[in-house]
């Protein structure tokens, strides 16, 4: 209970300082090294070679690409909001700073003789801390759109907007399981609960009992949240080149396009951080290093940026491999299939829970293999209701359409009759009844 006492409050004020410098450093190197990774990867395929001319393995291209973004022309539009215009993207980029403040990238060590804690601070309601402050990024897309002058940049931020909301909703759902299950909002609670090894039928197994295991629903709809609420593929539907010009950035140019630009991919690592620590036990080693030397001290930092890596992977893997999606697709996802799903887990996890809470201490409802089983019967509830989803309406409702023209079956036309002549305009006399 001493070392939970440890925090920012204890901290010298020049320690807070290398801190907060720390907390503004790693999601920008962090963005710029996405963008490089990302390159690479999609190079790899697509079988080509990627950036590979600056520098050893093209490691400087992304820093030729912000030398010359920066030096572009910064123009706006005549007809735009100026402040709103400029205040759009740096919301954009401050939602993806401040969220790392609570992150904890690494347990406790000693720096300068001062026992801290590798995290700038903790609250009590980190976890909703840390969903309020990525609300605040639809904040800098929806402004971007409305100041602009374009149209286009308008549809953009709304559609974002829109999509943003949608998904948020299932995410926070996916969230609120990992709060239920951790008993507390404090994101160095929530990792420290994970270090915990899980218990199955009746042995103590050696396993850490990481959420992604635990709470798989939660974490598979945090994992498709996840890619929405960054704006990635398939659904980068609010600046899809093909849909809507350039969406709610069309009308930047310079610097200010360059933070939507590092906007992006902060966020990819903040959301990738997120679901790290919520997930995959945050700076905790995985089995067989768990609970050993390689599990504590300046080495969690190693394992917390190694699961933040893999995650930026699956970004970009799925960016390569999984074709966008139609709009209409992407609001039914998050409406008809991650809301409901999310609703009926957090439902049935509370109900175990409670059992859980209520039973004796050597109860079978106390093992971890209860939960996993708990979990195979709610993946199977969820195939089923996939299953019944994707059957055609007609189907599902037990209607039968009527036969149509062959020749005109995909474009079915009102059937007109030869003998009447049309109505010329001003004769025809609405009936009112």
């Amino acid at each position: 209970m001493a070392e939970e006492t440890i925090g920012v409050w204890g901290d010298p004020w020049w320690l807070i300082l290398v801190k907060t410098i720390v907390v503004f450093a790693i999601p920008l190197l962090l963005a710029i090294f996405t963008v490089w990774f990302e390159r690479r990867i999609l190079a790899f395929l697509q079988q080509r070679r990627g950036p590979h001319m600056a520098g050893p393995f093209g490691l400087l291209q992304p820093f030729a690409d912000g030398i010359k973004t920066l030096w572009k022309e910064d123009f706006s539009p005549a007809k735009t909001d100026k402040f709103i215009f400029t205040l759009a993207p740096l919301l954009t980029g401050l939602a993806a700073f401040t969220a790392w403040a609570v992150i904890p990238i690494g347990g406790i060590v000693s720096i300068g003789g001062n026992q801290t804690r590798l995290q700038l601070g903790d609250l009590p309601v980190a976890v909703l801390f840390i969903l309020a402050i990525a609300g605040i990024g639809t904040y800098g897309i929806v402004l971007a759109g409305w100041s602009s002058s374009s149209r286009y940049s308008l549809l953009g931020g709304l559609r974002s907007a829109a999509q943003m909301v949608s998904y948020e909703i299932s995410m926070g759902i996916a969230v609120a399981s990992v709060v239920l299950m951790s008993r507390t909002m404090s994101t160095a609670g929530i990792v420290e609960s994970q270090a915990e090894t899980m218990t199955l039928f009746g042995w103590e197994s050696p396993f850490p009992s990481w959420n992604f295991i635990l709470l798989a629903p939660a974490f598979c709809i945090f994992i498709v949240a996840m890619l929405a609420e960054a704006n990635r593929a398939p659904f980068d539907m609010p600046e899809c080149e093909s849909e809507l010009v350039g969406g709610y950035s069309t009308d930047y140019s310079g610097f200010r396009f360059a933070m939507f630009y590092l906007g992006e991919y902060m966020n990819m690592g903040t959301l990738s951080a997120i679901c790290a620590t919520l997930f995959f036990g945050g700076f905790h080693a995985p089995w067989p290093l768990n609970n050993t030397g390689a599990d504590s001290g300046w080495v969690g930092i190693l394992w917390f940026f190694i699961k933040v890596i893999a995650f930026l992977f699956f970004f970009i893997w799925v960016r390569g491999t999984v074709p966008r999606y139609r709009y209409d697709q992407l609001m039914n996802i998050g409406w008809k299939t991650l809301l409901p799903l999310s609703l009926a887990w957090v439902m049935v996890q509370a109900i175990y829970l409670k059992a859980r809470q209520l039973s004796a201490a050597d109860s079978w409802l106390r093992d971890d293999a209860t939960m996993i089983g708990v979990i195979l019967l709610f993946a199977i509830f969820a195939a089923v209701y996939l299953w019944v989803q994707r059957r055609p309406i007609e189907k599902r409702l037990k209607y039968t359409p009527k036969a149509q023209d062959p020749a005109n079956a995909y474009y079915p036309l009102p059937i007109l009759d030869p003998d009447k002549k049309p109505a010329k305009a001003g004769q025809r006399k609405e009936k009112l009844s």
